[in-house]
C-alpha cells in the first residue's frame, strides 16, 4: 500500500521502457493457510541475492519485494525469483510459507496487526472500519515516464484497457475461508477505499493536480501515497505506475503483466506524441467494467468498452487477444511477442491463477490444497 518502489532513475525511450515491479505477499501457516504476523522475523532471517529489497507492508503478515530496473524480461523475471525465493526460504525456515494471493484464505477478522508505522495508525484512526480485513496483495507496475504531462496522457489511453489487466491477474477468489464468487476479491476489498478505483479522464499534469489537492483538503486521502487511482504518477520515481492486478502467483505471470503493461504504455506514448486522442471512457462505465473482470476474471464474460457507442459482453479471453493484437508491434520491435504469447498459452492451458484456486478448493473443499497450491506455486519458475 505504501509502494516503496526501488525503481531508480533511468533514460526513457518509447522503444524500450524501463520496468520496475512491487509484488505484495502473505506469510502464513502452511497447512492452514491462516496469516501469520512474522514480518519482522521473516525480514531477518532473508539472505541471500534480492533479500535486501524485501520491506514492510501495512500488515506484519505480509511481505513486500521491490524488483531493480530493467529493460528485459528475462532479466526481471530473474530477479523476482530472486527475491521471492530468498522470502519463502526464510518464512520455511520458521515454519511458514509464502504465498502469493491476493487475499488471506483462512480470514483475517477485524482490523489486522498493523506495521509499526505511524502513518498506518493515522489511517485507523481516519478511515475506521474501512482497515478492517485489510491486508490484500497486489502487483504493481512501473514504467519508466518521467514527464508528468505525459504520464497523464498515457494514463489517459491505458483506462480501458485496466479491466483486461485485472481479469487476466485475477488470483483471489478465496477469503474468509470460502469461495467469494469473485475471481478478485482483493479489488473488491482495496475498492471500499475512496481513490481505489480506475482514475479520472485527466486534461492536463494540472488537471491531475487540481483533483489531488482537492481529494487531500477534503480528507479523502491523507497524503499522496494514499492516491490509489489503478494507474498514477509515481512521486517518488520518474514513472507511471499500474495498480490493476492482485499478485500473480508465480513470477512468470508478473513478467507477462509486466511486459503487456509496457506493451500498453509504449504504444500509449507514441500516441501521445503523434496527437493521437485517448478513448474517452465513461467513468460509470469504466467502474462498471472492472468489477466484472473482478467477478469473473479471464474465465468469464468481460464488458467490451473498445467498441465506441455500444457496450456490449464477450469472452474475457477475446478482449485479452484484442490487446496483444494492439501491443503487438511494439513487442515485436522489443523482441518480447514471442516470450509473452508462450506465457499467455500457458495460462490458457493450465487456467487463470483464479481458476487453480478454485480447482484445488474444489477437490475436497479444505484450504489446506489451496495453500499447498500457491505455497509451490510462489517460487515456481515457469519461463521460457
Amino acid at each position: 500500500m505504501h509502494g516503496l518502489s526501488l525503481v531508480a532513475q533511468a533514460p526513457v525511450s518509447a522503444a524500450t521502457l524501463t520496468l520496475g515491479v512491487e509484488e505484495e505477499f502473505l506469510l502464513a501457516d502452511p497447512r492452514t493457510g491462516r496469516v501469520v504476523p512474522a514480518a519482522r522475523e521473516i525480514r531477518e532471517r532473508a539472505a541471500g541475492p534480492g533479500a535486501d529489497r524485501l520491506v514492510f507492508e501495512l500488515t506484519q503478515f505480509q511481505l513486500e519485494s521491490n524488483s531493480a530496473v530493467h529493460t528485459t524480461l528475462r532479466d526481471l523475471h530473474g530477479d523476482l525469483l530472486d527475491m521471492r525465493r530468498a522470502a519463502a526460504r526464510a518464512a520455511e525456515s520458521a515454519g511458514l510459507a509464502l504465498i502469493a494471493s491476493g487475499t488471506a484464505l483462512d480470514g483475517n477478522a477485524g482490523v489486522p496487526p498493523l506495521s509499526s508505522c505511524p502513518r498506518y495508525a493515522a489511517m485507523l484512526r481516519q478511515f475506521g472500519a474501512i482497515m478492517d480485513r485489510q491486508g490484500v496483495c497486489g502487483c504493481h507496475i512501473h514504467v519508466g515516464i518521467a514527464d508528468r504531462e505525459e504520464a497523464v496522457r498515457v494514463s489517459n489511453h491505458l483506462r480501458p484497457w485496466l479491466p483486461v489487466l485485472q481479469a487476466l491477474a485475477a488470483n483471489s477468489p478465496i477469503a474468509d475461508g470460502r469461495d467469494t464468487g469473485h475471481a478478485s476479491w482483493r479489488a473488491l476489498m482495496m475498492g471500499r477505499w475512496p481513490s481505489a478505483e480506475p482514475p479520472p479522464f485527466f486534461r492536463s499534469a494540472e488537471h491531475y493536480e487540481s483533483l489531488v489537492a482537492g481529494m487531500l483538503a477534503g480528507g479523502t486521502i491523507l497524503d499522496r501515497g494514499m492516491i490509489y487511482w489503478l494507474v498514477r504518477p509515481s512521486d517518488h520515481v520518474p514513472t507511471l505506475e499500474i495498480r490493476a492486478a492482485d499478485v500473480c502467483p508465480t513470477a512468470g505471470e508478473t513478467v507477462l503483466l509486466a511486459g503487456l503493461v509496457r506493451g500498453l504504455a509504449e504504444t500509449a506514448l507514441r500516441q501521445v506524441r503523434a496527437g493521437m486522442p485517448a478513448p474517452d471512457v465513461e467513468d460509470t462505465l469504466l467502474r462498471a467494467a472492472y468489477w466484472k473482470a473482478a467477478h469473473d476474471g479471464v474465465d468469464g464474460e468481460a464488458l467490451d468498452l473498445l467498441t465506441g457507442s455500444s457496450v456490449s459482453g464477450v469472452p474475457a479471453w477475446r478482449l485479452v487477444d484484442r490487446l496483444l493484437e494492439h501491443v503487438r508491434p511494439v513487442l515485436e520491435e522489443n523482441g518480447d511477442w514471442t516470450p509473452l504469447t508462450d506465457q499467455i498459452e500457458r495460462v490458457r492451458r493450465s487456467g487463470s491463477g483464479a481458476a487453480r484456486q478454485r480447482a484445488a478448493y474444489a477437490r475436497r473443499g479444505r484450504l489446506a490444497d489451496v495453500a499447498e497450491l500457491l505455497t509451490a506455486q510462489t517460487t515456481a519458475s515457469c519461463w521460457a
